[in-house]
């Protein structure tokens, strides 16, 4: 299935390089690709962008469950923007309009860190992910990703350098003898676990001592 999947994406992204990416015709096959990558839990975002693009040209081949396919999809890449690329792409119209809102409002709960609410309200509208495959798990990465941030004070500049905050300063305990090699051991692996899921979503990201450095 793995060579099904890059032979569509192959095809997809020669039709993409020229004039036939503005063209309606193509759309039933833009569209199948993006339910392949739902159920395969495969990933374009070039390719999803073309198909809300031609629902802009054209508002009559306006369709909600492949817009909400493409949605829910950029949702498993975040911490990138593609959520928000997406959604500027959608008229106000139909971001009123079920399911398209419920979803947007799920990745309002996500990019603004409110996790529990979002998966309160995951489980109460369940039938919104029906398909999509590895939907959770991606999203727990993320997740896990902005609770480390959080609880331990990371921080993140403008030019995309992440950094972590020395665990060691910040732990007091009063016992210094005898907590000082676990506190030591319990920062090295936070940190060895920290960096492989940095790994993950920043593949382009530089680890020096002071954070990471993302050059892309």
């Amino acid at each position: 299935m793995a060579s099904s999947i890059e032979q569509m994406r192959a095809n997809v992204g020669k039709l993409l390089r020229g004039i036939d990416r503005y063209n309606p015709e193509n759309l039933a096959t833009l569209e199948r690709y993006v339910e392949t990558q739902a159920r395969e839990n495969a990933y374009d975002l070039e390719a999803n962008l073309a198909v809300l693009k031609l629902y802009q040209f054209n508002p009559a081949y306006f369709q909600t469950h492949v817009t909400s396919q493409i949605l829910l999809k950029a949702l498993t890449n975040l911490p990138h923007t593609d959520f928000t690329l997406c959604k500027c792409m959608i008229d106000q119209t139909h971001q009123e309009e079920r399911p398209i809102r419920q979803i947007l409002y799920l990745g309002n709960l996500l990019e603004t860190c409110h996790f529990q609410s979002f998966w309160t309200s995951l489980e109460e509208n369940r039938e919104l992910i029906d398909g999509i495959t590895g939907f959770e798990d991606s999203v727990r990465k993320y997740t896990q990703v902005k609770v480390w941030m959080n609880k331990y004070g990371w921080t993140e500049n403008e030019d995309g350098q992440i950094f972590i905050f020395n665990q060691e300063e910040s732990v007091k305990p009063k016992n210094i003898v005898e907590k000082i090699d676990f506190e030591s051991e319990c920062s090295r692996s936070v940190t060895d676990e920290a960096v492989g899921v940095f790994r993950h979503f920043y593949p382009c990201t530089n680890i020096t001592a002071q954070g990471f450095s993302n050059h892309q």
